[in-house]
């Protein structure tokens, strides 16, 4: 079993016997959401597939707040917000702004690149390095300048 994985079922554990049911219920969504891919696809998850699934959910999140407040529901955003909250715990820690730029500078070393044209060479690169710990449409805005 991964080590994110036995994590978060350890989390469920604590939340249980604590009697946190808003935070148990967020970590059970988790866990089916987990579940369901690893059925789906009849593999075991490693943490990388399971950070990506974590990613999903935030976004997924995100966009729920938009429309729930366009709609005039901030009580159902707010709900949406406290997920995000739990959830972020399973993500990996951030990659700070001088390790984000000494990663792109990098990248452009290596792939060669030198226009925006050879943008999503160096997205090849980074995104692996990156995933779960930068934002990637950020990411790829500040690459764009710099190649631009």
């Amino acid at each position: 079993m991964s080590e994110l994985k036995s994590r978060i079922t350890e989390d469920m554990k604590t939340a249980m016997r604590g009697g946190d049911k808003a935070r148990l219920g967020v970590i059970r969504m988790l866990q089916a959401a987990i579940k369901q891919r690893e059925v789906d696809e009849r593999i075991e998850l490693d943490d990388a597939a399971i950070v990506a699934i974590v990613e999903k959910m935030i976004k997924q999140r995100r966009d729920s707040i938009q429309q729930f407040n366009d709609g005039g529901r901030p009580e159902l955003a707010e709900q949406e917000a406290f997920e995000i909250e739990q959830i972020k715990d399973y993500m990996p820690q951030p990659l700070s702004e001088e390790a984000l730029a000494a990663m792109i500078e990098q990248a452009i070393a290596e792939t060669g690149a030198e226009s925006a044209r050879d943008m999503g060479k160096v997205m090849g690169w980074i995104k692996p390095r990156a995933a779960g710990r930068a934002d990637m449409g950020a990411l790829s805005g500040r690459i764009k300048a710099r190649l631009g």
